[in-house]
Parts: C-alpha cells; sequence; structure tokens
C-alpha cells in the first residue's frame, strides 16, 4: 500500500506542472487575441536565442509570454505606438530548426532596440493589422 502511494505521489509530482502550464494558457487565451509567437530574447549568432511563447493582444499592447512558465506577468511587452516593422524574411539554417514550422521572421524596431519575432501567416497578417491601426498621431521611432 505504501509503494501505492508512493507511486501515486510520484505520478501526481511528474504532472502538476504540465497541468498548471496547461490552465495558464487556457487563462491566457480565455479573453481571445491569443496568438502563438516566438520571440528572440537573445541575438545569438547560428539561429539561436529562440523562445517560443504566448503572444496577447490587450489594447496597445501585445503582451508576450513564455510557454513553459508559470509566471501570470507578461516576459515582454510591445506597444503599437513604439514598434515598426524593419523587415521580414523565411527562418534560415539553425533557426528553421529552433522555430515552428512555416512561421515567418518579423524584424522590429522598438525605443529600446531591435528585436525579432515569428509568427505563421494567419497571426502575422493580424499582427500587421493591428500594427496598421495604431491610433493617428502615434510615433514611430526614428
Amino acid at each position: 500500500m505504501l509503494t501505492l502511494d508512493l507511486l501515486l505521489g510520484a505520478v501526481l509530482l511528474v504532472l502538476l506542472p504540465f497541468l498548471a502550464i496547461s490552465a495558464r494558457r487556457r487563462l491566457l487565451a480565455r479573453e481571445g487575441g491569443a496568438i502563438e509567437v516566438s520571440l528572440r530574447l537573445k541575438n545569438k549568432r547560428h539561429g539561436g536565442g529562440w523562445v517560443l511563447g504566448v503572444g496577447r493582444y490587450a489594447g496597445d499592447d501585445l503582451q508576450w509570454f513564455r510557454v513553459f512558465s508559470l509566471s501570470p506577468r507578461p516576459r515582454r511587452t510591445l506597444s503599437r505606438r513604439d514598434v515598426e516593422v524593419r523587415g521580414r524574411r523565411q527562418p534560415k539554417g539553425p533557426e528553421a530548426l529552433a522555430l515552428l514550422k512555416g512561421v515567418e521572421v518579423i524584424e522590429l524596431v522598438t525605443p529600446t532596440g531591435s528585436t525579432e519575432i515569428a509568427l505563421d501567416s494567419s497571426a502575422l497578417t493580424g499582427f500587421l493589422a493591428w500594427l496598421e491601426a495604431r491610433p493617428p498621431g502615434a510615433t514611430l521611432p526614428a
């Protein structure tokens, strides 16, 4: 009986983080406007630095949350008032292995520097439309 309790406890201990991550993702997507978006956290050479995440539109902001995290706060926030698309490209080299299949890499300029995100075609269309719908008079980075 003690072995069964220990086994059940071990299985529960392994499954609990996965259940918590799944519940968090559902909460993020509950309000709508959630997309899968990879973000390059570090500008490493050879295609590294990419992290899979969930983006959520919240007014003038795109909030980015890591997929494998329990944090209720976004890791990064992009304001459409301050973001400009510098370029688009297909993933190349090792980067194609690090990203989901069928995504396009978008190079962005923000007040804090440049960053890259990767989106599939439908999420990219929505992202570009969201950017173009910025309020009149919004300033763009120089």
